[in-house]
């Protein structure tokens, strides 16, 4: 019986070349992004003539300034923390309560179950920019009236708020990892006289580890590319809102705008070269139902 490990290789080549072409848009206009950034002009099309090498750009980009005349600058460190910290926060908060909440639908048969699994299902089908009037209303009516508290609370909630639209799939990706698990683990534990979140943290979740790792990952980096959320409910800047406001900013140097953006990407290239493997386990070990 032949399978897909048994298909003949020239139609390798064929499925190579079509996935190839259909990326070339977005290598080409990735690459162009990266040469620009390293030319004193940018560079938009494939003649190389119009790359003049320097790298003031990037020594512009990492001490704040923002046009190549002037005195704009801006605090490019804090703006990548503050990228870091959402990302982070995102991240956390979606891999705590997926582990859990996959748990619980997992091994679990409480009433309701079933409809809470449909329920998060519909959630993840809207669209985050959908949802944003009543997360907005919700702001507002929570919103401190201490003006100390103001940051910090813009920080706490656009990680919520984004972790929030996070959370219905990583739920389903987590509960997936669980079902692989066989109940032999779990019952050995449970007769030895561990407790339930003992059995939970002690067996089951390192035995997940590549779906925690696979869920965390994804949420980093929905934390790292939102642009709407943070856009709306966060003061400080992020590296996204950062380049947004100064695309068209009559100051900017787009050489320079060009380095912000291709730092902007480093995150992401590095962590989908690094756990490539690790996605592809979040994708295929994690939507068992």
């Amino acid at each position: 019986m032949r399978d897909v490990e048994t298909r003949p290789r020239k139609y390798e080549w064929a499925i190579i070349l079509a996935v190839f072409f259909a990326s070339l848009p977005l290598i080409l206009g990735f690459s162009l992004l990266i040469l620009s950034s390293f030319s004193t002009d940018m560079v938009t099309n494939l003649d190389l003539k119009s790359l003049h090498f320097t790298i003031e750009n990037w020594i512009n980009v990492f001490q704040g300034r923002l046009a190549i005349t002037g005195g704009i600058r801006t605090n490019i460190l804090r703006i990548t923390l503050n990228t870091f910290i959402v990302a982070l926060g995102v991240a956390g908060i979606v891999t705590l309560v997926s582990t859990m909440a996959g748990y619980s639908l997992s091994r679990i048969d409480f009433r309701g179950r079933k409809h809470l699994m449909v329920l998060l299902l519909l959630l993840h089908a809207f669209p985050g920019v959908a949802l944003i009037v009543g997360v907005y209303l919700l702001y507002r009516l929570t919103f401190p009236q201490s003006p100390e508290m103001v940051r910090f609370y813009s920080f706490f909630y656009v990680v919520l708020a984004r972790g929030a639209l996070e959370i219905p799939m990583s739920v389903w990706l987590m509960k997936g990892f669980f079902d692989t698990v066989p109940w032999e683990f779990e019952w050995s534990g449970i007769i030895d006289g561990a407790s339930r979140i003992k059995v939970w943290w002690k067996i089951m979740l390192p035995l997940v580890k590549p779906g925690i790792l696979a869920v965390a990952l994804f949420a980093f980096l929905a934390g790292w590319q939102d642009i709407i959320y943070v856009r709306t409910f966060l003061i400080d800047q992020t590296l996204a809102t950062f380049i947004e406001a100064n695309i068209e900013a009559e100051y900017s140097h787009m050489p320079l705008i060009a380095a912000a953006g291709t730092l902007y990407l480093v995150p992401t290239i590095i962590f989908f070269i690094t756990a490539q493997q690790l996605l592809l386990q979040g994708y295929s070990g994690g939507i068992k139902g």
